[in-house]
């Protein structure tokens, strides 16, 4: 058996699991087809017939608008929210290594000593990373509160992606409905097919077989499905 090529080029890259438009439209895209297909579902349950399609298309058109500038808000609201908590903690850690320039180098040394360093090593390494303020920050602030001051997540960048997505999603629904289809499971089928492909293309960024993910999504949508249909229903013959 030949021994490894130790020249072999190792493949280090990963996906940015961090990036500030990951977790907004993945969340966004879900709750898009989700919540607009069960609210769709539950005007269908409440008016049982062929004039109702008007009804469900401008429910359906309304919950995306709604749906993606109430997401866009809250995105932002939230990501700006962590960014500004990030930034002031990063501050009063540049503030203290500033005013303490020798205590925190050997907090440093003490926290490498702990990941498995040589004493002596681990204030080599504290020693270099503390001739630069800026370094050190980034160093400390990784270390302490497991932040990067480079790669604070954007909100803008945060909002856009959670409407765009969003409305992508709260869209497929509505589709059919939209072409001149006049009875609910087309548009319920086309949403759940959509859910099994965004459940299973999330599942590239996890461990997870793409049918466990896609099928996941499926089984949510439709109990989300079914029950906001039968809540229609029994709305609907409440107020009839």
């Amino acid at each position: 058996m030949e021994a490894p090529d130790a020249t072999a080029e190792i493949g280090h890259e990963h996906g940015d699991v961090n990036a500030g438009w990951l977790r907004p439209a993945v969340f966004g895209a879900m709750d898009g087809l989700v919540s607009n297909a069960a609210l769709i579902a539950g005007v269908a349950g409440g008016t049982r017939d062929a004039s109702g399609t008007s009804t469900i298309v401008l429910a359906g058109l309304a919950g995306l608008a709604a749906g993606a500038f109430s997401m866009a808000a809250g995105e932002y609201a939230s990501v700006a929210s962590q960014a500004e908590a990030a930034e002031f903690e990063i501050a009063k850690e540049r503030r203290e290594i500033l005013a303490n320039p020798a205590l925190e180098q050997a907090e440093l040394a003490d926290m490498l000593q702990e990941r498995g360093l040589d004493p002596e090593l681990a204030a080599e390494v504290a020693e270099q990373v503390h001739r630069d303020v800026d370094t050190a920050v980034a160093v400390h602030s990784m270390e302490e509160f497991g932040v990067d001051p480079d790669d604070l997540a954007s909100p803008v960048v945060a909002a856009v992606s959670s409407f765009v997505a969003f409305s992508l999603g709260a869209l497929v629904p509505v589709l059919p409905f939209l072409l001149g289809v006049s009875v609910l499971w087309p548009a319920m089928a086309l949403t759940l097919m959509a859910l099994f492909g965004c459940g299973a293309v999330v599942t590239r960024l996890t461990n997870r077989p793409w049918w466990f993910g896609g099928g996941r999504q499926v089984l949510l949508g439709a109990a989300a499905f079914a029950i906001t249909y039968l809540i229609g229903i029994g709305v609907g013959e409440g107020i009839s």
